[in-house]
């Protein structure tokens, strides 16, 4: 989630070597039969010519790509211009090809990250800039722990190429829930067809035999993807079983099944992922096989730890002991308010009794409910993120801590040497800690008495901070090395910090500020009903369905049930049946989780009110999720036939080191994105419409990264759904 700007592009593969009319090589000396000049590479792999290639020798136990480079620079860029990137190499190792700033920021314009074989290829790749300017190319060939050799040939850097557009595979045009429909459940599909006719469908078993059919119904042009569509309705049939599939205008979809099994193993999947993110602690091979690693960022070299980590230069002039919590995203960084909101919601989850569940984490058997023994993971970081008593801005809580400076994928985090730094309090932060640590006081008490006493001393402390404090915000530019996640708007966490105050203490201090805040009588579910910035909807839900004796606080229920109803209006809308419609189209950054937090504000109302439409509409919206979309694609690893796998990790990062393992089955993908912050994406997916902006590579980072607080969404839906059972 680390902003930058790059360039729009659109990659293919071409036929190598082939010269046409009007292109130019900008390339000097691409072939190396007599030099190197003008191509350079880092001290310490110096070229060598090599039966006429350029040969380098790689040293073993560098950290990031970029610490071992070949390159050639003042290579000019003109914007709107297309051009193509061949090269001829050999190696045993992931090379990074690049074309970027020469000089600081060193942005950059395209990349590609290829495996070597020792045998050698040609790789030919296509992008149109959106620079005017020089620009450096380069391969990038550090992070190996072994040495290997790299021999590079015939490299051309093409101006004039003709671009490919890039085509997604989007398989059958039958798009399926590809997981599972509840047998009492709504039962929908989408066709992507032009008839302006209805079209015959049936649905088959594994047997292939027919058991249902029925005519579509055509549905014209979805805006969110671009596409002529028809719906498919087939929840009349109550049958159970699995390998069923939908067959229409010629087209068979991928398999599903119809038996409600299936969510409770997503619901444990997905609650499972957390384990694997725990920084400060070794991950067991027994409790999730394929995954074992040591504990990271617990000062045993080469990590520089967390057990005693300073601040930033100028900062503050004591250390703080944060070890522990979950590493935020596919980066090594721990950030408080994006883990407050993960607690708040899995916690919530809790509250709500969706969430009881068996999760075979060293801390299972105990009396505390599995669930709430991994939240405590986080909430113990949390609370040691928090300014001592005695120094300056004492009650404050620090908003990150993560490396000095980025670092390259992949990198396991006992790997990580980079030196690690505490970041300014912001009041988002500490507002962040006072409301979970508020929200744990009244969840951990019949646990654990003395850390619940403990939370809501740290949330009372933390609120009183917070309020001599108003105006701490975190820098926008404050994105070295990790994301800035920076809000210039903090009335919302002053209301949710106040609400869960409340709902604990029952004090009229907190729930007169609840009354008094803007935020309670404002309409707080718009497009995204809430996240890590925007957090008057956690809020609200509390209210709604905790317990209290605040007045009004049927108007408050009413306000859920209202919000609801707007997202419930929207899915109908929809021939994907998505509760989510962006302005513009313009689909957000993290756009699945939004998608799933505006179904838990649906499913909210449900439990509020009982209303089946509610249920339903909470059920159908995880048809999007797990592959009834434009795409075709679940966007959960390990559940449907097409389904992401290469969300972008340092460690899950099999894509790039075929030794690690991909994200853990129930790890959800960031989705469509439309502003395209990476470059991967911008090279394969410039011009994307809405719902195809979207990628399944460990490269784009915009579109496909994996982040705690996604997955408490998908956690928090998964369990609702489960919990229906049958109906």
């Amino acid at each position: 989630m680390k902003i930058l700007a790059f360039l729009a592009a659109a990659l293919v593969a071409v036929t190598p070597g082939v010269a046409y009319a009007d292109e130019t090589d900008l390339i000097i000396n691409g072939g190396f039969d007599t030099e190197v000049a003008p191509w350079w590479s880092s001290a310490q792999a110096p070229i060598t010519l090599v039966d006429g290639r350029a040969c380098v020798d790689i040293p073993g136990g560098t950290t990031n790509r970029w610490d071992i480079v070949v390159g050639q620079n003042d290579i000019p860029l003109v914007a709107g211009e297309t051009y193509r990137f061949e090269f001829f190499a050999t190696g045993t190792s992931i090379v990074r090809a690049v074309v970027s700033q020469p000089d600081p920021p060193y942005a950059t314009y395209f990349e590609e990250s290829p495996l070597l074989s020792a045998a050698g290829d040609d790789h030919v790749y296509t992008f149109t800039s959106t620079v005017t300017g020089p620009s450096s190319v380069q391969f990038q060939l550090g992070g190996s722990p072994t040495p290997w050799r790299f021999c590079l040939d015939d490299v051309a850097f093409v101006k004039g190429a003709t671009p490919i557009p890039y085509e997604p595979d989007t398989g059958p045009a039958v798009r399926v829930n590809q997981v599972a429909y509840l047998p009492d459940g709504p039962k929908n599909a989408t066709l992507v067809s032009s008839s302006p006719t209805p079209v015959r469908w049936e649905l088959r078993n594994r047997r292939k035999a027919i058991v249902d059919h029925g005519l579509t119904k055509p549905r014209g042009k979805d805006v969110t993807s671009g596409q002529d569509v028809h719906s498919i309705d087939f929840s009349r049939f109550r049958g159970r079983g699995t390998g069923f599939e939908l067959t229409a205008a010629g087209e068979t979809s991928r398999p599903f099944d119809i038996d409600p099994s299936a969510y409770e193993r997503l619901r444990a999947d997905s609650l499972k992922f957390y384990y694997t993110q725990r920084s400060g602690i070794a991950i067991s091979d027994e409790l999730r096989p394929g995954y074992a690693r040591p504990a990271g960022h617990v000062d045993v070299a080469p990590n520089q730890g967390d057990g005693n980590v300073p601040c930033q230069a100028g900062v503050c002039d004591y250390r703080l002991d944060v070890t522990g919590g979950w590493y935020d995203a596919g980066d090594h960084g721990k950030y408080v308010v994006n883990g407050g909101i993960s607690a708040w919601q899995l916690m919530n989850l809790y509250e709500r009794r969706h969430g009881n569940v068996g999760l075979a984490i060293p801390e299972s058997g105990d009396r505390t409910p599995d669930i709430l023994d991994e939240v405590r993971w986080e909430l113990d970081f949390l609370l040691e993120m928090q300014v001592p008593a005695g120094q300056p801005l004492a009650g404050m809580v620090h908003h990150k801590i993560h490396d000095r400076a980025w670092t390259g994928l992949p990198l396991l985090p006992h790997l990580d040497p980079q030196p690690r730094e505490l970041h300014p309090v912001s009041t988002a932060a500490t507002l962040n800690l006072a409301a979970t640590a508020a929200q744990a006081a009244r969840l951990y008490r019949r646990y654990d008495r003395a850390f619940a006493d403990r939370s809501l001393a740290a949330a009372r402390t933390a609120f009183a901070a917070a309020v001599a404090n108003p105006d701490r915000l975190a820098s926008p530019d404050d994105g070295t090395g990790g994301g800035a996640y920076s809000d210039a708007q903090v009335g919302d966490e002053f209301y949710w910090a106040a609400v869960e105050l409340y709902l604990t203490t029952g004090s009229p201090e907190y729930a007169d500020r609840v009354l008094a805040s803007p935020f309670h009588t404002a309409d707080v579910f718009g497009p995204g009903a809430f996240d890590w910035g925007n957090t008057a909807a956690a809020a609200r839900l509390d209210l709604a369905t905790v317990p209290s004796k605040l007045p009004g606080r049927a108007r408050v229920v009413r306000s859920v049930v209202q919000g609801a109803d707007k997202y419930v209006a929207v899915q109908r809308a929809n021939p994907y049946a998505i509760p989510y419609a962006p302005a513009n189209n313009s689909w957000d950054w993290g756009s699945n989780s939004l998608v799933l937090n505006n179904l838990s504000v649906i499913g909210t109302a449900y439990d509020l009110t009982r209303r089946p439409a509610y249920r339903d509409a909470v059920v159908e919206g995880m048809d999007y999720i797990l592959g009834r979309n434009a795409l075709n694609y679940s966007y959960v690893t390990g559940y449907g036939e097409a389904a992401a796998h290469n969300q972008h990790s340092r460690w899950y990062a099999h894509q790039l080191d075929p030794t690690l393992p991909n994200p853990p089955a129930g790890t959800l993908a960031g989705g469509p994105n439309s502003s395209l912050q990476d470059p991967y994406a911008q090279s394969k997916l410039a011009g994307c419409v809405g719902q195809f902006c979207y990628i399944d590579d460990i490269q784009s980072w915009s579109t496909n990264e994996l982040t705690i607080n996604w997955n408490s969404s998908l956690a928090w839906v998964a369990s609702f759904v489960a919990d229906q059972n049958a109906g």
